[in-house]
């Protein structure tokens, strides 16, 4: 997917170099109100079904296909060679995956939806601190 981002970004660039960082902070911004709103709900059980299976597991997925896709956009913006960066990626999103997985067990079972709320929070600064970055 940064392959096929890549490809694409190189011919789209000049189009949304002007909102690219407004699309940045919405997206990561609404992410993050539905993981406070999560977490802020105490209906439901803490654990509602298996991700790996059905509807989520495709959701999952086309959710990081398309983060993916976005990378391979920003480095066609960026003029940057894509081979290199795809292997790192793969990499990286492998390693860092096994790691969130078992990191997200041991503090979900010890902090509870508190986490999700603090990670809806992040990503909300992230998104900030895009659009101020570029804004300033």
């Amino acid at each position: 997917m940064p392959i096929l981002g890549w490809s694409v970004g190189t011919r789209i660039a000049p189009l949304v170099s002007g909102i690219d960082h407004w699309a940045a902070f919405a997206l990561l911004a609404f992410v993050g109100v539905r993981m406070i709103r999560s977490g802020l709900e105490t209906d439901g059980e803490l654990h509602p079904g298996d991700p790996s299976r059905g509807g989520t597991l495709v959701m999952l997925s086309l959710a990081t296909s398309i983060d993916a896709f976005a990378v391979g956009l920003s480095l066609a913006m960026l003029q940057v060679s894509i081979l290199y960066p795809s292997i790192v990626i793969g990499v990286v999103t492998a390693s860092l995956s096994l790691t969130g997985l078992l990191a997200g067990h041991i503090l979900g079972t010890a902090f509870g939806k508190r986490m999700e709320i603090m990670g809806g929070l992040i990503l909300i600064g992230i998104g900030l601190r895009i659009l101020i970055a570029h804004l300033m």
